[in-house]
């Protein structure tokens, strides 16, 4: 993967999807991840509208697949739903031979707390009663569907605990030794994880770790992703602010529209919102390689942060 230039990821898979489903997707203890099944066309249509607006990558509707899920919600066995999640990779190359480019294809590995179904994708409490390996051999099983399905990397993605990251970390440099992947937190704040700890400490620790086991190569990004766009500047800058252009870490941000939700009204403020492309310059200034959008962000908010991007890399090139 190329990144000389800025890459441009897709922006929130379910929100985009309602544009296909209605609003049938929040609420569901599947989320986004029932209609790999229920309707596969939906699937592949939000990936068209993503590539059609300029990403250059686009994520897996995998966020929330599991087995575990599945056999519970969708009464399927356990061959039936690796299959599923093997499947829902084949949808993201059916888009990519619909649009005939050569967009990259990631796997999105979302963190053990999003198949609870209970909001602890942004505490990370089960790092406080779980064990590194609980979490990696819950982690492996679509791990290994996705790549048997055929990714060119995977993203380890709203990752609310230092623990779950390191322990990923260590898993892929052992037995992965050839999958690229990038590591993304989900943050409660302008410098602290969901769980609580610091962000620049675990994105080093991470690097660090990485380091030791020569597989810095194999890391596309460290990050952050499903936070409030007013985080991220602050986020970037305590890893990479006072480092010199060639010693920064290449970052991944792909934060939300800025939208509060409220569990009586739903989401609240879009009038308020900033567009995300117009915090790009900053961004990138601070060694983000990988932008995008998360929730709330839609096909539209990629084209303009296309355009942003493509601006961005020409003032570059006159520099």
């Amino acid at each position: 993967m190329d990144l000389t230039r800025i890459l441009v990821k897709d922006g929130g898979f379910g929100t985009q999807m309602t544009v296909h489903v209605g609003d049938a997707v929040d609420g569901d203890p599947l989320w986004s991840a029932r209609f790999n099944a229920t309707k596969p066309a939906a699937i592949i249509n939000t990936h068209l509208d993503f590539l059609q607006n300029g990403a250059d990558i686009i994520l897996t509707n995998t966020y929330q697949t599991s087995v575990e899920g599945y056999m519970e919600y969708m009464e399927l066995n356990e061959e039936q739903s690796i299959e599923l999640i093997k499947n829902t990779v084949r949808l993201a190359h059916i888009a990519k031979e619909k649009y005939l480019s050569f967009p990259m294809i990631i796997a999105s590995i979302g963190p053990y707390g999003a198949h609870l179904h209970d909001g602890s994708e942004y505490t990370g409490s089960y790092a406080d009663y779980l064990s590194a390996k609980d979490i990696t051999d819950w982690h492996r099983v679509r791990i290994d569907a996705c790549l048997e399905a055929g990714v060119d990397a995977l993203a380890i993605e709203t990752i609310p605990c230092q623990m779950e990251a390191e322990a990923l970390v260590d898993m892929l440099c052992e037995d992965y030794a050839d999958v690229k992947f990038w590591i993304s937190f989900q943050c409660k704040d302008e410098k602290t994880l969901a769980h609580g700890e610091i962000f620049a400490e675990a994105a080093l620790t991470v690097w660090d770790l990485l380091r030791d086991r020569n597989a810095q190569k194999n890391c596309l990004a460290i990050g952050a992703n499903c936070v409030h766009p007013k985080f991220v500047t602050p986020l970037l800058q305590s890893v990479n602010a006072h480092k010199k252009t060639e010693e920064k870490i290449p970052l991944v941000v792909y934060p939300n529209s800025g939208e509060i939700y409220d569990v009586d009204k739903g989401w609240l403020g879009k009038e308020h919102c900033v567009p995300l492309a117009d915090y790009l310059p900053e961004w990138a200034h601070l060694g983000a390689k990988i932008i995008g959008g998360c929730c709330r962000t839609y096909a539209r908010d990629i084209r303009l942060i296309k355009e942003a991007v493509q601006n961005y890399n020409q003032c570059e090139d006159w520099n």
